[in-house]
């Protein structure tokens, strides 16, 4: 049978400080695998699932949600499909259910390509690459976009890796996000305003993950050479999420009822954002794409053992 992710990219990168793994899909150009010296530093899922909670797919042209779909274009409402029909809002942009084509490939890396066609409440063309390049002690990511419409296009961009380190329990991994701000969410999991980060939500000493409950965005990061984000495990490991410039939000979502094989497990996923949810409404670092513009930012995973 074949994967419901479509066909199964396998990298490999064999240096003398050991192997880098890492398995990407067809569909989404999801991240399902990556692995350091036979250590999985995602949360990997199983080739015979359809991607769990959206694990590691690309989220172009906006990350997160657009309140019910809804958005202002040069004073005309426009309307987005409604794909979180629980909230009735358009959540993870316009390629999850998107086939990649190859674009190039080596043994360690790979590029991916897809385009956003003019849809419902998106009347713009994008053409669009995801680069997965593996590293010694990880991986680095470059998106592109490039606007390929006749009108500035609005973009943001987003992914949704989750993370873990080896067999180590997740809940008794350290997170520490260097932020300053985070934005609170309504009950239909929607931004509400942009706040000082305060008591539970002040991760910059880090904490526990099994003492979380999050599905929160943060802002006003401070970064230590590209870091913002990090999960330690008892022994000391730590795997490190570093973001480029235009990389200045994240946001943190935690979930007890992860699929495994062995049943579910807790997970903790750590997403680079350009822009928070509802930037097609707030404009907050929004980013309009002049035609034949094309924009380029990057991410990526390092694993210390």
């Amino acid at each position: 049978m074949r994967a419901p992710t479509g066909e199964q990219f396998v990298l490999t990168l064999d240096t003398e400080t050991g192997r880098t793994e890492a398995i990407i899909t067809q569909l989404a150009a999801s991240l399902r695998t990556l692995k350091v010296n036979g250590v999985d530093i995602s949360q990997p899922y199983a080739e015979d699932r359809v991607t769990p909670f959206g694990t590691g797919i690309v989220l172009v042209p906006w990350p997160n949600r657009v309140e019910d779909g809804r958005w202002m274009l040069d004073g005309t409402s426009q309307q987005l499909d409604i794909t979180e029909p629980k909230y009735n809002n358009a959540i993870h942009g316009l390629l999850r259910n998107t086939a990649y084509t190859v674009v190039s490939r080596t043994d360690s890396a790979i590029t991916l390509g897809a385009t956003v066609f003019p849809q419902h409440g998106y009347p713009f063309m994008l053409e669009t690459t995801v680069s997965y390049e593996l590293q010694p002690d990880g991986i680095t990511v470059t998106h592109s976009v490039r606007n390929e419409s006749a009108a500035n296009a609005p973009v943001a961009i987003g992914t949704h890796p989750f993370f873990q380190i080896g067999d180590v329990d997740t809940a008794e991994l350290t997170l520490t996000v260097r932020a300053s701000t985070r934005f609170p969410v309504d009950a239909r999991l929607n931004v509400s305003a942009e706040v000082p980060v305060e008591g539970r939500y002040d991760l910059n000493a880090g904490a526990r993950v099994g003492d979380l409950e999050l599905d929160d965005a943060f802002g006003g990061l401070d970064p230590i050479d590209q870091v913002s984000a990090t999960l330690a495990a008892p022994d000391g490991r730590t795997v490190s999420l570093w973001q480029d410039e235009n990389f200045p939000y994240l946001q943190v979502f935690t979930t007890p009822i992860y699929p495994t094989a062995d049943g579910v497990t807790l997970a903790v996923a750590i997403e680079p954002m350009t822009a928070p949810a509802d930037a097609f409404n707030s404009g907050q670092s929004l980013r309009w794409l002049a035609p034949a513009e094309q924009w380029t930012a990057s991410w990526g995973v390092r694993y210390t053992a």
